[in-house]
């Protein structure tokens, strides 16, 4: 998931907020790791790392998320992003400050 952060009038600032699976993927993208790859391969690299899982910045590390996971080898970097997907959602479900705070989060002023 991406959100795009408010403007302050210059282009240096990234075009989006990444969190969520959407952060998982791309640290996927800067580490090397094949696929398939069981759910230690994945702790191994990427298990210490914190990652966003909302608008607002808050983190978590990817090991918690995979603890969440039943799978125990992912076919690909996809299966492992579509595996992690609900766990991400229901931690943000669960840690975020309501519906009211995640909208209010989004708007400009």
């Amino acid at each position: 998931m991406g959100v795009r952060p408010p403007s302050n009038g210059t282009d240096d600032e990234p075009d989006s907020i990444e969190f969520g699976i959407a952060a998982v993927d791309a640290r996927l993208r800067d580490v090397d790791l094949s696929f398939p790859a069981t759910k230690d391969d994945v702790a191994a690299t990427l298990g210490h790392e914190h990652v966003s899982y909302d608008v607002n910045g808050n983190d978590v590390s990817i090991g918690e998320m995979l603890a969440e996971v039943d799978c125990k080898e992912f076919r690909s970097r996809q299966e492992l992003l579509n595996e992690l997907h609900e766990p991400f959602e229901e931690y943000r479900r669960n840690n975020s400050g309501g519906l009211f705070q995640q909208f209010r989060s989004m708007l400009p002023f």
